[in-house]
């Protein structure tokens, strides 16, 4: 809602932390939250007819026919699987949203008008709805991996009681995380610079830059959707309050945060100024997508494909999984790909990702707007750090010794010589 109302309420002078420090001198601190709060709500008639269109369609795209894929085996024996269809969505999704403006159906900017009820109407659903996610994981579950942690209501309402939820043949994760909010995500930036271009009249470099960089972005993400499902925010994060409300509120407000703030305050950057920022950001998209394409490629090929013109280096590491299907636990394979920009670190993507990040918040700093346009970027490093942290403990669990003689061949977690 904070956020929200910095970047799209007429009432504050500029959408930086200045602009709110000035609002919050003159309207007090409770003033300020309780007209963000207002702002917001729980949506608007609009804010709600939008959502259900923009989901209505994305459900519709769901079903679009792909080769079937497969996340890895859990513990239960339950192996997940998915059909292959993201990029169909990506182009799909952003035809009609640019097809419907075209005939008039809805105004291009409409995601920047309707911006802080659309994020009080996705608070509203996404809290009664992670209750919905409770207590099916703890009564109705999709598979067996699911049930009470052990921590009370609380925290089972906040880490989640299922891991592969599905509602009528619809994986949740896989239509939450992806199809609506990384969508959004990308549609946003389209949507806010056109409403920069119709607000001041003329382009703004850096709004532009910054919305193509992460559009490309995100084209690169739903190339790459199979391997989202099998990483650990799929993989291990449960649907609960911390992932599920978060890719439905927190994406959608923080991650376009950057490129919102240009519509009213946009960077002055010079056309080269800014094509420099966007192309290392580029850069960063470009090498964070080889990486794990190079990892995908690896693991799909069985170790039987050249990284960089060589044979891989890998370790064969063994783990135990139910088998459903005879109730005994049995011994699993698996190759830990090391080499390539596998062999430099252990999470190296991770500093592709965070490049891309920097430039975008960096684009939208411009000459003007302080340091708020850079609180993704800032958060993205911290998420990322405690990301990679929490993926060699389940490594290691799951492997053992196997990923302890990994760990000594690719010393490094995310950044070589340093960390």
């Amino acid at each position: 809602f904070l956020l929200a109302f910095v970047t799209n309420s007429k009432e504050i002078t500029s959408p930086t932390l200045t602009g709110m420090y000035e609002y919050c001198v003159k309207n007090g601190l409770n003033g300020l939250f309780s007209d963000a709060f207002a702002l917001g709500g729980i949506g608007d008639v609009p804010a709600w007819g939008f959502l259900f269109v923009f989901n209505f369609f994305a459900l519709l795209i769901y079903w679009w026919p792909g080769e079937v894929k497969y996340g890895p085996l859990t513990p239960t024996g339950h192996k997940p699987d998915y059909m292959d269809n993201g990029v169909a969505h990506c182009a799909l999704s952003t035809f009609i949203f640019l097809g419907g403006a075209y005939l008039g159906w809805w105004d291009l900017g409409v995601i920047f008008d309707h911006f802080a009820p659309v994020v009080g109407a996705l608070n509203f659903f996404g809290l009664v709805f992670c209750l919905f996610l409770y207590f099916k994981g703890m009564h109705f579950p999709s598979t067996a991996d699911s049930g009470t942690s052990g921590s009370g209501f609380i925290f089972d309402y906040y880490w989640g009681a299922e891991l592969y939820p599905r509602i009528c043949g619809v994986d949740v994760k896989k239509f939450v995380n992806c199809r609506f909010s990384m969508s959004f995500w990308m549609l946003a930036g389209v949507s806010f610079s056109y409403r920069s271009y119709t607000m001041h009249n003329k382009v703004d470099p850096g709004i532009v830059l910054c919305a193509l960089s992460q559009f490309i972005y995100l084209v690169k993400f739903f190339i790459w959707e199979i391997g989202y499902m099998r990483s650990i925010d799929i993989i291990v994060d449960r649907a609960g309050f911390y992932e599920t409300w978060g890719c439905l509120v927190w994406v959608p407000s923080v991650y376009t945060l950057h490129t919102r703030i240009l519509v009213h305050s946009p960077s002055n950057f010079s056309w080269p100024v800014a094509f420099f920022i966007f192309a290392v950001g580029l850069a960063g998209v470009g090498l964070n997508y080889w990486a794990d394409a190079q990892r995908m490629m690896f693991r799909e090929q069985n170790a039987k494909c050249k990284i960089w013109g060589k044979d891989p280096v890998y370790i064969k590491a063994e783990y135990k999984a139910l088998n459903r299907e005879t109730g005994k636990v049995e011994t699993h394979k698996s190759l830990l790909l090391a080499s390539g920009f596998w062999g430099i670190a252990r999470h190296f993507q991770y500093l592709w990702e965070l490049t891309a990040a920097w430039s975008w918040g960096i684009l939208a700093m411009g000459t003007q707007n302080g340091a708020l346009p850079c609180f993704y970027a800032f958060f993205l490093t911290i998420l990322l750090i405690d990301r990679a942290k929490r993926d060699e403990k389940k490594c290691l669990l799951k492997y053992g010794d196997y990923y302890k003689e990994y760990m000594k061949i690719v010393r490094y977690k995310i950044i070589p010589f340093i960390y």
